[in-house]
């Protein structure tokens, strides 16, 4: 259980990482603050799985399930609340 909640809360901050740095990237095109967001983002998941095997070798698959499943799981709420809200702009024109 306990590399499961290590996996969902690294999962939620690299997908809050990447949504910052796709933001950023599209939005100004490459900056030193897009550049920083990009090189955290690829690096979080990697930095976490090391010291998840080197400390706790055991908890390695399911901090992994729980990354997968907390980064899917973001995206989903994140497309259909943004649905939503498009449902609701329409519908106020």
């Amino acid at each position: 259980m306990a590399g499961f909640l290590i996996g969902a809360a690294s999962g939620g901050a690299h997908f809050w990482l990447l949504s910052r740095f796709t933001r950023a990237v599209t939005g100004g095109g490459l900056s030193g603050r897009a550049a920083l967001l990009g090189a955290a983002q690829f690096f979080l998941p990697l930095a976490v799985l090391l010291a998840v095997a080197l400390l706790r070798r055991e908890l390695l698959l399911t901090t992994g399930v729980g990354m997968a499943a907390s980064l899917i799981g973001c995206a989903v709420v994140r497309f259909f609340i943004k649905r939503t809200r498009e449902r609701g702009e329409k519908r106020d024109a």
